[in-house]
């Protein structure tokens, strides 16, 4: 309804007779504010005056009815309530004056185009859309200030989405394709054909809103994720010895028996889900220079978000992290075209890299919005997976490290003294092998080393040294002797020791002492 035309209204109302008003019916449009209940409250009035006394009579006339601000924004644009109201004045003149200002005033307002640049893909509105959908079916997971801030020289905040039920941030894009299918195919179900952190995702919440789910993983899937994802309610077939068998025998599955077969790709609700993510980092950290999103294959959730970053603030500096390993972004931003060197490939550390999760779609987001692309070292990532460990308590994967890798790296030295985000995505990696990334993590930041010497084979040599370690406070974590194979005079033995110190200057210490005191000394750095 046209606001012009309410305002004359209003006004032709405080100009009528009351008489004509009490014998009309009110308006019931949503513009006023005076409604039913008013009108039966003045006739109960009536009422119980004729009914206990005499009649008072109505001596003030009705009010006009005010216009409620507060209801226009569900019928006309923003941007007609910044206080700026077109009116129109009656004057007295040429009556042909007056019918050419009357057409004049009919012709349609031109509204003029937000001043900020649209994404023709993936919009704001997708984004909080799939924001109010999935609220119910996610955790909102805390941003909170990291004890890592003194470190590096940062005003740091971690986004923990590892705290997701199954452990990832790709439930967001996951749950809010599922709502999206029609029934009739949410009936018939879906299948998937990954062992990746997706899979845990579409298991779970497929099962959680009672769509049939199944999902292919080749022979070699470890027995772990293959419990996970029969314990979340899918029937899990092992099939094929690698990725690409499983996926063709599902793609055969699903054209038999009806089923939609679905992958992690560069859709727009996939894509729009993941955004959500960005939406909380602005709600949750006030006055934010910067974001650091992990990149490299799946880099949906660089691309969701950064649409949703930049929208809210363009000020905000978005920074993807990927593999020096596999600059699967890199190549491509290079290239001008999504690189598939490195697609159906699966990392023991890294998982699946490339496939349809880069796409076309996904590269355009990430030319546009991204404004710094770095990679880091595969010792980089494990000693962040070993920050996150010590001062959060985080079991993080090598993905979810990548953020804090950048900041180990030093590769940011301009966000100093700034306020930054970093995004922890997932925490699914196998005990054996977090286990193992730990150890050399270990090693990488020389707390954990490796030493021979060589002795002569007589009582209270090697009691000696275990002298020597007890007092530099060295712990002993493993010791070996060797006196058979050895290229040394007769009765020597090589000890081998493994030692645990307190950091990189306690092991220099250690080294210098040792040096000193055994000219034989093999020091084993990595």
């Amino acid at each position: 309804m046209n606001f012009a035309a309410q305002f004359l209204y209003s006004k032709k109302q405080s100009n009528r007779d009351p008489a004509q008003d009490s014998e009309r019916e009110e308006d019931t449009d949503p513009f006023w504010s005076r409604g039913e209940d008013a009108t039966k409250k003045t006739d109960s009035n009536q009422q119980d005056g004729q009914k206990n006394g005499p009649a008072q009579s109505d001596q003030t006339a009705p009010r006009p009815l005010p216009i409620n601000p507060e209801r226009l924004k569900d019928f006309v644009e923003e941007e007609y309530l910044n206080g700026d109201l077109t009116t129109w004045e009656k004057k007295v003149g040429n009556p042909d004056e007056q019918l050419k200002e009357a057409i004049e005033s009919t012709t349609p307002k031109i509204i003029k185009n937000s001043v900020r640049p649209k994404n023709e893909f993936l919009r704001f509105e997708d984004i909080s859309a799939a924001a109010f959908k999935i609220q119910s079916g996610i955790q909102k997971t805390p941003c909170m200030f990291s004890r890592i801030s003194k470190q590096y020289g940062v005003e740091l905040y971690l986004k923990k989405e590892y705290l997701q039920y199954t452990g990832s941030v790709k439930e967001r894009g996951v749950l809010y394709l599922l709502t999206s299918l029609p029934q009739d195919q949410q009936r018939k179900g879906v299948i998937v054909a990954t062992d990746s952190n997706f899979a845990l995702a579409v298991a779970f919440h497929a099962s959680e809103l009672q769509i049939p789910v199944f999902v292919i993983m080749s022979a070699g899937t470890s027995l772990g994720r293959v419990r996970m994802c029969r314990d979340y309610g899918a029937m899990v077939i092992l099939f094929g010895p690698t990725a690409r068998d499983a996926q063709s025998h599902a793609r055969r599955l699903a054209q038999e028996n009806g089923y939609l077969y679905i992958e992690e790709e560069d859709s727009a609700g996939y894509l729009a889900g993941l955004g959500t993510v960005g939406l909380e980092i602005y709600e949750q950290v006030p006055n934010l220079d910067a974001v650091i999103f992990p990149a490299g294959g799946h880099c949906g959730l660089l691309a969701g978000s950064a649409a949703a970053l930049k929208h809210l603030n363009p000020k905000i500096t978005v920074i993807g992290v990927e593999s020096e390993k596999f600059p699967i972004v890199q190549q491509s931003l290079k290239s001008g075209h999504c690189s598939t060197e490195y697609d159906c490939i699966t990392h023991p550390l890294y998982g699946e890299l490339g496939g349809p999760s880069f796409g076309a779609n996904t590269l355009k987001l990430t030319k546009k919005l991204i404004d710094k692309m770095i990679s880091v070292r595969e010792e980089d990532v494990l000693l962040s997976m070993l920050r996150l460990l010590e001062c959060e308590r985080v079991t993080a994967d090598a993905e979810g490290a990548m953020g804090l890798a950048a900041l180990v790296a030093d590769k940011l030295p301009e966000l100093k003294g700034k306020r930054v985000a970093v995004v922890v995505c997932s925490g699914n990696l196998p005990l054996p092998l977090f286990r193992h990334c730990i150890d050399k993590a270990l090693v990488l930041d020389h707390r954990v080393c490796k030493f021979s010497v060589v002795l002569s084979d007589f009582p209270g040599e090697v009691t000696k040294l275990l002298e020597i370690l007890g007092r530099e406070e060295v712990r002993v974590l493993d010791i070996q002797k060797e006196n058979i194979f050895l290229n040394t005079a007769l009765f020597t033995i090589e000890v081998t020791c493994l030692v645990e110190t307190r950091d990189r200057t306690h092991t220099m210490q250690l080294k210098d002492m040792l040096t000193e005191k055994y000219s034989s000394l093999k020091w084993n750095d990595q």
